[in-house]
């Protein structure tokens, strides 16, 4: 966990409750985390995901692992230690969307354990629902897959720390829902998020 460096700091309360943004939304917030080597399909069903919720009239909201070191995570690379501080910034910047009752779709490679384990106690301590989303492939084929061609980059030298290569990826032990994109359409996979969040009651049934 990050130290806390400025002091003379306190969080101050509103009026309105995480609880009354949940009933002006009509659901209740929560954080999908897709995590999985890069090919596994992590941005695609959170994109396809992200079509069903807005067709059923509920609010989402993807984080992605590109688009977000455009932007806050900049300054980050990919070490080990630059990449546990990009989880936790993603990880704090989701609990804000949960607050406010938006469903977020996090999808990040978030290679090591520790890393995730934490983002999901962060949303424990603050009474949210996490839900790890492990989007399962087998090596060969997501190298098959290589839709940004950084595989082969990797494999020849010219990428450094990359996961599943040169930088270990760490299976989540017991994920909330785990997906095969090898084995399943798209649209199962969709239907499987889609049912999972009724059961939980993010989404009304």
């Amino acid at each position: 966990m990050a130290e806390q460096k400025a002091t003379n700091v306190h969080w101050h309360e509103g009026d309105i409750t995480r609880d009354h943004r949940a009933k002006l939304l009509g659901q209740k917030g929560a954080t999908l985390w897709f995590t999985g080597l890069s090919g596994s399909g992590k941005s695609t069903v959170a994109v396809a995901l992200e079509g069903a919720l807005y067709e059923a009239g509920r609010l989402s909201y993807r984080l992605d692992g590109d688009n977000v070191r455009l932007g806050i995570n900049k300054n980050l690379g990919f070490t080990a230690e630059d990449r546990t501080e990009n989880i936790r910034r993603i990880g704090e910047i989701a609990k804000l969307f949960v607050d406010t009752g938006v469903i977020v779709l996090s999808s990040f490679v978030s290679p090591y354990r520790d890393d995730r384990d934490t983002v999901r106690a962060l949303h424990e301590a603050a009474g949210m629902d996490f839900i790890e989303v492990f989007v399962d492939v087998p090596l060969d084929v997501a190298e098959q897959r290589d839709p940004k061609g950084l595989y082969k980059k990797a494999r020849a030298g010219e990428i450094k720390n990359f996961t599943g290569i040169d930088d270990p990826y760490e299976k989540p032990d017991k994920p909330e829902i785990h997906i095969n994109s090898a084995e399943m359409s798209l649209e199962e996979e969709v239907d499987t998020l889609m049912a999972a969040l009724r059961e939980r009651g993010i989404l009304p049934e």
